[in-house]
């Protein structure tokens, strides 16, 4: 299944690629003494973006890393040249009929095509400030339970998407961003790994890890990105080691205060409804729950989950991605109440792929919840 997709996933990146170069190439007509070197530089980026995806896991890691981060950046910009092209090819259609440009608009498509790699090159610069400045959200939230009078601070991170890109020096500072909020606990809505181990393995991320500070714990779920690793169990059994937590439709009771559930993702075909996993549940304590991917909302809401936290979606990492995203989910970024239920479904804390925030945020969430 891994191999095909992959298989798939490439043919269509070729199959775009190659377009963008054809149409690149046309573009370049007025300046042909460009053309070869446009031709070898889209060609030498589009083997790194191969390579870094099929081969990344096995490079020495700082070989990896220079590989991964040009070969997605180069990702974005076909993508916005291939928006591009197809805008000018549009106005091409349109001025056959109505000729309000001259024949062929070489002019017109040479400064289309530079006019978007310059555009492109500001929100690159721009994107990857927004990833490596994270920001705070801090939500002030209540449950309609018994009240007990007290006050829990969670922290809420999704998608680190731990491998090649975000390293052991990202970590590093996502840990000690984590740990200035001060939390009681600390939750992880998925995605806590790329893809493979290896590179988690190999620069011994554990250590990093262990160095969250909460004292009600850490805990963790399955995402998607997990079900990509060597075996379904590899993450967890690595989070395992660094004194994490990881729930597969299961309940932790924190305390006996409050709840805290976490489903397997819903890649996985053989998880638990989750009407099964709180049905036995003490109904006038909170429940907290984390499910990776924000679909149908309304079970946590007939369940009377309290809290639900998700990721997955990265707000659609760059535009035209979360304009996407917004129409995929009824909550495809940000918070929502639906009845008793709060939700909040986060852009995430790392990012897969392009190491750019163009149109979203890398973000932390503080949640204050009283109950």
């Amino acid at each position: 299944m891994k191999i095909s997709f992959l298989i798939i996933a490439i043919s269509i990146l070729l199959t775009i690629n190659s377009f963008v170069i054809i149409r690149g190439w046309q573009a370049l007509s007025t300046v042909s003494t460009i053309r070869p070197y446009y031709l070898a530089t889209m060609i030498l980026f589009f083997i790194a973006l191969l390579s870094s995806l099929i081969f990344g896991h096995l490079m020495p890691h700082n070989i990896a890393k220079v590989v991964s981060f040009f070969g997605f950046t180069y990702m974005i910009v076909f993508i916005y040249l291939l928006l591009s092209f197809l805008i000018v090819d549009i106005v091409r259609i349109a001025n056959y009929f109505i000729h309000f440009l001259p024949v062929g608009m070489a002019n017109f498509r040479l400064w289309t095509m530079l006019g978007t790699l310059a555009i492109t090159s500001i929100a690159l610069v721009i994107g990857n400030y927004k990833f490596n400045h994270p920001k705070i959200v801090t939500l002030n939230l209540t449950t309609n339970k018994p009240k007990q009078y007290r006050e829990l601070k969670i922290v809420a991170i999704s998608d680190l998407h731990l491998g090649i890109s975000i390293d052991k020096g990202r970590l590093k500072n996502f840990v000690k961003l984590i740990n200035d909020q001060h939390p009681d606990i600390v939750l992880m809505a998925g995605d806590v790994s790329d893809r493979s181990i290896i590179p988690i393995v190999r620069q011994n991320l554990n250590e990093e890890l262990r160095l969250i500070k909460a004292p009600l714990g850490v805990y963790a779920i399955n995402g998607n990105h997990e079900h990509y690793a060597e075996t379904p169990n590899a993450t967890a059994e690595y989070l395992k080691s660094a004194g994490i937590r990881v729930l597969r439709d299961e309940v932790s009771m924190i305390n006996s205060r409050f709840y805290v559930i976490g489903r397997n993702d819903r890649s996985n075909l053989n998880r638990k409804n989750l009407s099964e996993i709180v049905k036995r549940l003490d109904k006038d304590l909170p429940k907290i729950l984390m499910d990776h991917q924000p679909f149908h909302l309304e079970e946590a809401e007939k369940l009377d989950i309290d809290l639900q936290i998700s990721g997955h979606t990265h707000n659609g990492q760059f535009f035209p991605g979360n304009l996407v995203v917004k129409k995929m989910y009824e909550l495809g970024y940000g918070y929502l109440k639906k009845g008793n239920t709060n939700y909040y479904v986060s852009s995430g804390l790392g990012l897969w792929g392009p190491q750019y925030r163009i149109g979203s945020d890398s973000e932390l969430v503080v949640i204050n919840l009283k109950y």
